[in-house]
């Protein structure tokens, strides 16, 4: 396994230190040598180093403090009005206004996000992945001047760590790995899968800190719950709506 793969780590905290252009651009090139559907480059990276604009964003992801710590933020997005624009601008009249293609869109997003956090860390960069992008799609939208057809989808924050946190864990790989056909998870097969999880002593803390009994009910109760569930995807369902996906 490439090391920085095995080694990755979300960083949260920066140092000062800028980062330089050139090594900016060979990281924002690293996106654009994913695989992406029909050579069609589904996306677009919004790089903002602007302070007055990462304090926009800010809010944005709930003020975390790595949004303004960190020197470089990268808001990715799908984007089919620029392959549309293409089309009409040569008499080809373009149908990717609807749902398939907002997912190959977002495809095409995520695999240049990735190949962009690869870069960066090969450079001796640190990364975060801001999920809160979605739940405020709309706002980041009009910060950043997208228009129709383009949407936020997710950011990295990314600069040069102010120290490494230590590894997270990961199920084991029989977890998520499937031989042939999907094999349906048995309790006792649950069990198994998140005992070394369950048992450790970071979950420990979160226990006690949350005043709950099992790991499932922080992730059902604390994190990411029913109420918040359904308001951030409604929202982000009529943001895509809005920016022309879901055409017939």
């Amino acid at each position: 396994m490439i090391p920085q793969i095995r080694d990755h780590r979300s960083i949260r905290k920066y140092s000062s230190r800028p980062v330089p252009e050139e090594v900016l651009r060979e990281v924002l090139e690293a996106g654009t040598r994913a695989s992406t559907t029909g050579n069609m480059q589904l996306y677009s990276m919004v790089v903002t180093t602007s302070e007055a604009l990462k304090k926009e964003l800010s809010p944005c992801h709930f003020n975390q403090p790595c949004v303004m710590q960190a020197p470089v933020i990268i808001t990715f997005c799908a984007d089919i009005h620029r392959f549309s624009t293409w089309c009409r601008q040569r008499g080809a009249e373009p149908r990717y206004d609807n749902f398939v293609w907002f997912t190959n869109a977002v495809i095409d997003t995520v695999l240049a996000s990735q190949n962009v956090a690869l870069e960066a860390e090969a450079h001796g960069l640190g990364i975060c992945y801001l999920g809160t992008t979605t739940y405020t799609a709309d706002r980041i939208a009009e910060i950043l001047k997208l228009p129709k057809g383009v949407i936020p989808v997710t950011t990295l924050v990314m600069g040069y760590p102010d120290g490494m946190p230590p590894l997270t864990d990961r199920l084991p790989l029989e977890a998520v790995v499937h031989r042939e056909t999907y094999g349906e998870y048995t309790p006792e097969r649950i069990d198994e899968l998140w005992r070394e999880r369950e048992a450790s002593e970071e979950t420990a803390g979160l226990l006690e800190v949350n005043g709950l009994p099992n790991l499932a009910r922080i992730f059902t109760e604390k994190r990411y719950t029913a109420a918040d569930n359904l308001e951030f995807s409604r929202r982000y369902f009529e943001m895509v709506e809005k920016q022309g996906f879901f055409n017939q």
